[in-house]
């Protein structure tokens, strides 16, 4: 369902860009490409295909906010909220078309780069991490378990027994500098 949920940015942004191409009167840069592929006979709802862009780019800006506890990246979210805003202004304060065509293309900028985190996603995870001690502050690089997560860490300099944080399933995700591999890989941890 959250997988789904996070879909929505595609979803809506392609909306948003029918719509667009299907509105020339606000849209000039897509009239020649309205009238080839036949948007055209929609001039006579214009001002419904504009409430149906907006209503896309609002569906796309949900969609990226479902996405980011997935990938953990904001930047898509930041850029789609950014985009949505230019937009509201644009359409309820001051038109301009520079405006109306930056707003569009940095949704569709936001969609493709949510779209680029989640792929990564797929990857392998990074199995080295950094372990802080809170105590000392002695660092040490260790190799995280693929198949379970790590409750104690006892470090070597302070011999200090060190235990994940409230909220944290593992000592990794607590000190490390990279999460254990279920967190990256957005599986279910053994906490």
């Amino acid at each position: 369902m959250r997988h789904s949920l996070a879909l929505l940015d595609r979803v809506g942004s392609i909306g948003a860009l029918v719509a667009a191409i299907a509105a020339p009167c606000c849209f000039p840069l897509f009239a020649a490409l309205s009238a080839a592929v036949g948007l055209g006979a929609l001039s006579g709802y214009e001002a419904t295909v504009l409430y149906l862009f907006q209503g896309c780019a609002l569906i796309s800006l949900l969609g990226l906010a479902f996405a980011v506890p997935r990938h953990r990246h904001l930047g898509p979210l930041v850029l789609g909220f950014i985009s949505v805003a230019v937009l509201g202004y644009t359409f309820y304060y001051s038109f301009q078309h520079a405006a109306l065509y930056a707003g569009l293309f940095g949704l569709l900028a936001a969609t493709l780069w949510n779209y680029l985190s989640s792929r990564r996603l797929g990857q392998q995870p990074i199995l080295r991490s950094v372990i802080t001690c809170p105590q000392c502050g002695h660092q040490a690089e260790e190799i995280m378990p693929t198949n379970a997560c790590l409750f104690f860490y006892d470090c070597p300099a302070c011999h200090a027994t060190l235990k994940p944080a409230a909220g944290d399933c593992c000592v990794f995700c607590s000190y490390g500098s990279v999460p254990c591999p279920p967190i990256q890989t957005d599986a279910s941890c053994g906490a």
